[in-house]
């Protein structure tokens, strides 16, 4: 290109002109308007070592209506103790003696939390980079890692028993009861699974009725069929996908999800002091879906806050799909109990659970109030830790989005 050609292109593009002179010169124009489109409309995606923060106006947020969110969940805080040693064995006093702990805990942070638009963060509160334990958010860690293997076709199917995956001396569905539940089952809690596993009786979670008789005679229900929250069968999950992985989950989930999304260092999946198994000549810890009994997910808010725009962006991460766009919209459908999709995926159909947001969002949960909000519509990721139950996360998502 001659120092004259420079001159007009640069002349044509301060006056407004470059189309013209650019054609003028015979180049092609449409490509490179259209990749600078492109790269304008691409998603943004945070570094290892940066997320870029927006004011909330240029995000499209009213600035005072926001900030009168964050202050709503700061005074409304979890008014329980922060020693969750303690807490935890209150929170399930009824299930005693079952509700001993027998996995790690630690003290926790006050409230704490996240608002992020378009990938940029807006808004920030409390703690955010403390690793808190977040109780049943690790079953969408689980559900991730179930996920990942139906993706490369470990499982083949969801509606495959999954007795069909165990080796020959793991009797977790031989008997008649069990064998008949498939994936689908236990990813959406129905599978009404019968036993007990590291010490824990499925009817001691969560119990029916009031004496230990009653509790053990439980109503049975045919797989797929009844809806019922419970945290050992989750464990017969996370056990099950050990087996098909042949690796321990939070391996998995470290070099297939964490690593690639820029996840920090401090998270920690902790499984339970007794929860050992053998697998090729090799002692592995077993992995917990939630800290009902100690354990379960150590992280902070930033990345959950990470693991919430994975999602937003349908599985895909900077040009890597690392969950299938398939698995998503499965674990977004809702089975015998509506409002539950996946494994800890929360669905809010006729905006039943949270009548101040869309129908289409979805929330992962855990106890404490530990709250990761997807809105595929208003592309927002909200994390909220340590916020009191009742009407408030409703009413503080109420406010977030009726900022914008």
């Amino acid at each position: 290109m001659t120092q004259s050609t420079r001159t007009l292109i640069t002349r044509g593009r301060v006056g407004g002109l470059a189309a013209l002179v650019l054609v003028g010169l015979g180049l092609a124009v449409g490509p490179v308007l259209a990749r600078d489109a492109a790269r304008q409309q691409a998603p943004y995606f945070p570094t290892v070592r940066e997320w870029q923060r927006q004011t909330p106006a240029a995000a499209g947020f009213d600035a005072a209506k926001l900030a009168d969110a964050v202050a709503f969940a700061i005074a409304n805080e979890n008014p329980a103790t922060k020693d969750m040693a303690v807490d935890i064995p209150n929170t399930f006093r009824r299930e005693a003696p079952y509700n001993a702990l027998i996995g790690p805990t630690s003290p926790r942070a006050g409230a704490n939390g996240l608002v992020i638009k378009g990938g940029r963060i807006v808004a920030e509160w409390g703690d955010t980079a403390r690793s808190d334990m977040t109780f049943s958010v690790t079953k969408t860690f689980l559900s991730t890692v179930v996920g990942v293997a139906w993706d490369r076709g470990l499982i083949r199917d969801v509606h495959d028993t999954v007795a069909g995956y165990m080796p020959a001396n793991v009797d977790l569905f031989t008997s008649e009861k069990n064998a008949p539940i498939t994936w689908d089952h236990l990813l959406r809690q129905t599978s009404d699974w019968e036993g007990e596993l590291w010490g824990k009786p499925d009817w001691a979670d969560r119990p029916v009725g009031n004496t230990e008789e009653e509790r053990r005679n439980r109503p049975t229900y045919a797989a797929g069929t009844h809806y019922k929250y419970n945290d050992t069968r989750v464990n017969v999950l996370a056990l099950a996908a050990l087996h098909v992985w042949r690796d321990p989950l939070p391996e998995v989930l470290r070099r297939e999800i964490m690593t690639p999304i820029g996840a920090s260092s401090t998270w920690r999946w902790e499984g339970y002091d007794n929860a050992w198994v053998e697998l090729d000549g090799r002692k592995v810890q077993a992995s917990t879906g939630g800290g009902h009994w100690g354990g379960g997910m150590f992280i902070s808010a930033f990345d959950l806050g990470r693991l919430g725009y994975l999602y937003l962006r349908h599985g895909m991460w900077a040009g890597r799909q690392l969950v299938s766009r398939q698995w998503i919209a499965m674990a977004r459908t809702g089975g015998v109990n509506p409002e539950y999709g996946f494994m800890n995926w929360f669905l809010n159909p006729g905006r039943a659970s949270l009548p101040a947001v869309g129908e289409s969002t979805v929330t992962f949960r855990g106890n404490g109030q530990n709250i990761v909000f997807i809105d595929w519509e208003r592309d927002l990721v909200v994390v909220v830790r340590w916020i009191r139950g009742g009407n408030a996360l409703n009413e503080f998502l109420g406010k977030v989005v009726g900022a914008l």
